[in-house]
C-alpha cells in the first residue's frame, strides 16, 4: 500500500517506490517479489479496479476517497480478484488493520464495508475456497 500511495500521490516511479518500501520494511526476496507483483498488478489493472471501487463505494467519488483508503482498496481488490491463493478473510482483515494504522478506525470500518459487500455480492469466498481446495 505504501508503494501504491507513493506512485499515486507522490508521483514516484514504480521501481523507486518499491525499492523504498522494500528498504523501509527490510523485506526479504519473497517479500520484495510480492510487493512488486501487487504494485505492478494493481497498476496494470487500475482502470478496471477503479471502476469496481466506484461501483462498490456507494455515493463516493474515487477522487473523494482519502489517499490511504483509495490505494488500500486498490490493493485489496487486486488481491481478491487475481490472487486466489490468499484467503478472502486475510485480505479483508489486513486491509482493515492497515486502514486503522495509516488512517483511522472509521477508515477501517469504511474499507471493511466496501470489501465485505464486494465479497458477498461476487460470492468470492466460495470462489477462493474452491480454488484453494482444487490446489491442495
Amino acid at each position: 500500500m505504501q508503494a501504491l500511495f507513493q506512485v499515486d500521490v507522490g508521483r514516484a516511479e514504480v521501481e523507486n517506490a518499491v525499492a523504498y518500501v522494500v528498504g523501509l520494511n527490510d523485506l526479504n526476496d519473497a517479500g520484495e517479489r510480492f510487493c512488486r507483483e501487487l504494485v505492478i498488478g494493481v497498476l496494470n489493472n487500475l482502470e478496471s479496479i477503479d471502476k469496481l471501487i466506484a461501483e462498490y463505494a456507494l455515493d463516493w467519488n474515487l477522487k473523494r476517497l482519502g489517499n490511504v483508503e483509495r490505494n488500500l482498496l486498490r490493493m485489496a481488490f487486486y488481491e481478491l480478484l487475481y490472487l486466489k491463493d490468499i484467503p478472502v478473510g486475510v485480505t479483508i482483515n489486513e486491509a482493515v488493520e492497515i486502514a486503522k494504522t495509516f488512517a483511522n478506525d472509521d477508515s477501517g470500518r469504511f474499507v471493511n464495508g466496501i470489501l465485505g459487500r464486494f465479497v458477498r455480492e461476487r460470492n468470492l469466498e466460495a470462489e477462493h475456497k474452491s480454488e484453494c481446495d482444487s490446489e491442495g
